[in-house]
């Protein structure tokens, strides 16, 4: 019985465009459960706790897979990686709109959702590098992560619309749906592509030689800094939006007077300004760039909390612009990082460049409210002093990565 030989990859073109359509379907069950966390509110009586707890395992259980699957993708097809977490975030979600009645099934099937999440999110970013070159190696990372914003948009919209018409449930089957179509749509177009195999002392789980890469580290770092600043700015800009328009002297009225729109506004600039900011990487210096978005974006925070209770238009304007810059270098510091890479390490060092990220981006969010809390009542002083702690440490990330991978900036 003779064996089919392996497909040809697409062009980069449709092979990006692939993967990013699978990326953005990935993502459809992701924010399902937060979009309709009201309706389980009132459903199921879950207190405030469990819908943390329900809404966070989902990350909680995707930061400690990422390693071990990321480290098989330099030993295994990461297209088979890929297609499985496809298959578990459809069978989880399938099974939560099946069986979950109440907080422990929600946990379970959100904390399976979170690990096919993880096998399939970073995997599938090395679908792409792992059958791409420079130059266009670092525009189809860009493409990729700037995506992730386009599926976070598509998980809400879906899941509200399609949960308010047709119950909670289909709103998960559309979940299941949307993953399989993923799973089918890279198992018909793309064909297998082994990794290069790691050198005879490379240990599969040892990730001392990844934190011994002093380049990577810069970006991994920096990554950290960004993704604080940035989870930060999403889980608070509609608290932020709300606050300036209760100090505005007359009621606003018409489409800029829902802060969730100018939220949705500035998450789909800031899928462009990811494209664009890889761009500008490529002509000018990866490292020069990432370093001078990220001191603008501090320079930025430290100083736009304390306009809170400026004119709504200039607030709602500057909430834009900085989600732009603030996403600029997303998809610059993954290539920066790929590139830094051992030959036969890359899975494990995208593996570390996670779970590092991933902490400062679950660090953010917390810190901030600290800050805030610790303010007796809303004013421009505690938001400045929130936004100091969201995007002050932009400038850490500056410095480190500069002193780490710079080489004098290139």
């Amino acid at each position: 019985m003779t064996r089919t030989p392996p497909q040809p990859a697409p062009n980069p073109t449709v092979l990006t465009l692939i993967m990013c359509v699978a990326h953005v379907a990935i993502i459809m069950d992701a924010f399902t459960f937060a979009t309709l966390i009201k309706t389980f509110e009132a459903e199921w009586r879950l207190s405030r706790a469990e819908q943390g707890m329900i809404s966070g395992i989902y990350f909680a259980c995707y930061v400690p897979a990422v390693p071990v699957l990321m480290a098989l993708t330099d030993r295994i097809d990461a297209r088979r990686i890929f297609m499985a977490g496809c298959l578990l975030i459809g069978a989880a979600a399938a099974g939560f709109g099946l069986f979950a009645d109440g907080f422990w099934t929600a946990a379970l099937f959100r904390g399976l959702s979170g690990l096919g999440f993880a096998s399939a999110y970073m995997p599938g970013l090395r679908v792409l590098v792992d059958r791409f070159q420079a130059p266009w190696q670092s525009r189809a990372i860009a493409f990729y992560t700037s995506s992730w914003s386009l599926g976070t948009a598509v998980s809400f919209l879906a899941a509200g619309i399609i949960g308010e018409a047709f119950g909670w449930q289909a709103a998960f089957y559309a979940g299941a749906v949307a993953a399989a179509g993923a799973f089918v749509l890279v198992q018909v177009t793309l064909g297998p592509n082994p990794p290069t195999p790691p050198g005879p002392d490379a240990r599969l789980f040892d990730f001392r030689p990844v934190l011994k890469n002093r380049p990577a580290l810069g970006y991994m770092f920096s990554y950290a800094a960004h993704t604080w600043e940035l989870l930060a700015f999403r889980a608070w800009l509609v608290a932020f939006l709300v606050f300036s328009l209760a100090r505005q002297p007359e009621p606003m009225v018409g489409w800029f007077a829902e802060p969730a729109r100018i939220a949705t506004l500035s998450a789909i600039a800031a899928m462009a300004s990811n494209v664009l900011g890889n761009e500008f990487a490529v002509r000018f210096g990866r490292v020069r760039v990432i370093v001078a978005i990220q001191i603008v974006t501090g320079a930025i925070a430290c100083a736009l909390g304390f306009f809170g209770a400026a004119p709504y238009a200039l607030i709602a304007a500057l909430v834009v612009v900085y989600a732009m810059l603030v996403q600029a270098d997303s998809g610059s510091l993954t290539a920066g990082l790929v590139a830094a890479a051992e030959q036969g390490r890359r899975g494990a060092t995208i593996a570390v460049y996670q779970v590092i990220g991933w902490i400062g981006g679950a660090t953010g969010p917390v810190v901030v409210g600290i800050v805030l809390g610790l303010f007796a009542d809303e004013t421009p002083t505690a938001w400045g002093c929130a936004f100091i702690a969201m995007g002050g440490i932009a400038f850490l990330g500056a410095a480190i990565l500069s002193a780490l991978s710079g080489r004098g900036l290139r």
